[in-house]
């Protein structure tokens, strides 16, 4: 029997949902069981979104050397020709979720990452990777609008945010086993020069990790397309997706709310990817640590603090919400705050060890947003609408922290430092800057969060 067939099998044998009656969907919860099935599906599709995604990361020396191009170059292919069409594909596709099947959006763009990440093993250019880049961009912006969607027909409520925070894992195990993967590929084929491949020919030790990690993703997006389509609650069944117009009049009305949310939950994450592209590049050339070790070490570190801080993010909101209507926001917050202090300290350390040890705790904290900030926006936002506002969330989350985060650092370390070795000094001024403002902004938001729960409940009494 085959890995697709045996996937049917147990999916057909855990679902079970029961229609509502009253043809809102509002009726019997899907069973818990396969609800969290679901979920396991999809962590193992976001972990290998996120290897593809942040592999790079560890190859930064070789590539440049083999490509001949700057830090600068460099941080192009980690951020910006990633996130321009992640975020300009994941608006139409984020349009195509509120009312079209969501299982088939998932598995057509994991097919087309995994494929465009293996063809980054076979690029001769840099405009060719460049190229490819984008190809894997487009095909991971249709993830986590499905994403999210289906888990907030999947889980109740006061769920979601666990719920979320544990497919939100999936960054985490999926970066940390990027470093992991990657230092053991580079530790095995490091000093072999190049390499012969059938059909393809002669190809850099560092394409071979591209070959590596995007094949298997092929297998995830067979297994992925079993996965049930659950009924939308909250709305009629049978009802069309509001209108462009009238989702853009309704994030419009509670227009302070969003712009907080997203741009706290933006700064985050470009502190995020900023330090965890230069953060095995970091150890290098600060302690001349060996980058197979650097990954191997970082690697862990992001899958562990990474993984326990997204899920007691998610926990932490849903606790928190249930004693004070802007809880999430709260959580949002204080994320900055949180993980402020061991951003600071882990470029000022003298030995590797200690300032590994800095990266534990601002791991850990930094990764409370990954979780808590899709959930706000699914408790801000109708149904129908959420496929293309979790889409314009990505858009900014992405855009900014993906596209400028990595830029950001190699930009202060060319052209304002000036000297490859001072990257612990854009290490340390760039993040401090981007987890103050992002604590800022959710603050600020705290008052309109509650203003925008009560528009979302008159809303839908109107119309549903």
């Amino acid at each position: 029997m085959s890995e697709t067939e045996v996937a049917t099998e147990v999916s057909e044998a855990l679902h079970h949902e029961t229609p509502g009656t009253s043809g809102t969907g509002d009726g019997a919860w899907p069973n818990p069981l396969y609800a969290w099935y679901v979920i396991a599906v999809l962590v193992l599709a976001y972990t290998f979104s996120f290897i593809d995604r942040q592999i790079l990361g560890l190859l930064i020396g070789p590539m440049k050397r083999d490509l001949q191009i700057s830090d600068f170059e460099m941080s192009l292919l980690q951020g910006f020709a990633f996130a321009l069409f992640y975020t300009l594909m994941g608006l139409p596709i984020g349009r195509m979720v509120d009312s079209k099947n969501r299982v088939k959006i998932i598995t057509i763009g994991i097919a087309l990452w995994s494929l465009m990440t293996a063809l980054c093993g076979i690029a001769q250019a840099y405009w060719q990777l460049f190229i490819y880049r984008m190809g894997v961009g487009v095909g991971e912006a249709a993830l986590s609008p499905s994403a999210y969607s289906m888990i907030s027909d999947y889980f109740k409520p006061e769920r979601m945010g666990t719920a979320l925070g544990v497919y939100g894992m999936g960054v985490y195990l999926g970066a940390g086993m990027a470093f992991i993967i990657g230092a053991e590929v580079v530790g095995a084929v490091s000093g072999v020069g190049t390499t012969e491949l059938p059909v393809i020919g002669e190809v850099f030790p560092w394409q071979i990790v591209f070959l590596v990690v995007g094949i298997p993703g092929l297998g995830i997006a067979l297994w992925a397309a079993t996965l049930k389509e659950p009924i939308r609650r909250g709305v009629k069944q049978d009802a069309d997706a509001p209108s462009i117009a009238e989702v853009k009049a309704y994030m419009g009305a509670n227009g302070w709310t969003y712009t907080a949310l997203f741009m706290c939950y933006a700064l985050s994450a470009m502190m995020a990817y900023g330090a965890s592209a230069w953060t095995p590049e970091f150890l290098r050339r600060t302690y001349d640590m060996n980058i197979v070790d650097a990954g191997r070490a970082y690697g862990w570190i992001i899958m562990l603090a990474g993984t326990a801080g997204v899920i007691c993010g998610g926990w932490s909101a849903d606790k928190l919400a249930t004693r004070f209507r802007n809880g999430r926001m709260m959580v949002m917050a204080a994320a900055g705050v949180l993980t402020l202090p061991g951003a600071v300290l882990t470029p000022l350390m003298n030995d590797p060890f200690w300032a590994l040890m800095c990266v534990i705790p601002t791991t850990f904290f930094a990764t409370f947003t990954t979780g808590v900030g899709p959930s706000a926006m699914q408790e801000l936002t109708p149904n129908r609408m959420r496929g293309l506002v979790s889409a314009v969330m990505l858009f900014v989350v992405s855009i900014i922290g993906l596209g400028i985060g990595p830029t950001a650092i190699a930009a202060a370390t060319d052209f304002v430092f000036q000297n490859e070795q001072d990257l612990w000094k854009s290490l340390l001024v760039v993040p401090a800057i981007l987890l103050l403002a992002s604590s800022l902004f959710g603050y600020f938001g705290l008052k309109s969060y509650l203003k925008s729960r009560d528009y979302r409940e008159a809303w839908e009494a109107k119309n549903t």
